[in-house]
């Protein structure tokens, strides 16, 4: 399983992309990547990591993460 630390630097990565989309659009798109390409067990734990803090997410990505769907 990957840590806490991995993944955010997986999620901002993800989101470095996403800035370059629509306006206003970065946040649904990296909840949707995140969704259907990460494994609920990394998705459980980038979540865990948000709601004690969120260290090091980058602000769009901060905002995918609370749109993410437990499971």
């Amino acid at each position: 399983m990957a840590s806490p630390d991995k993944l955010v630097y997986m999620a901002n990565q993800i989101g470095k992309f996403f800035v370059t989309q629509k306006t206003g659009m970065a946040a649904q798109g990296i909840a949707d990547h995140v969704q259907k390409f990460w494994h609920p067990t990394m998705r459980q734990t980038i979540l865990a990591h948000r709601e004690a803090g969120g260290a090091g997410l980058d602000p769009d990505v901060r905002e995918a993460i609370a749109l993410l769907k437990p499971g």
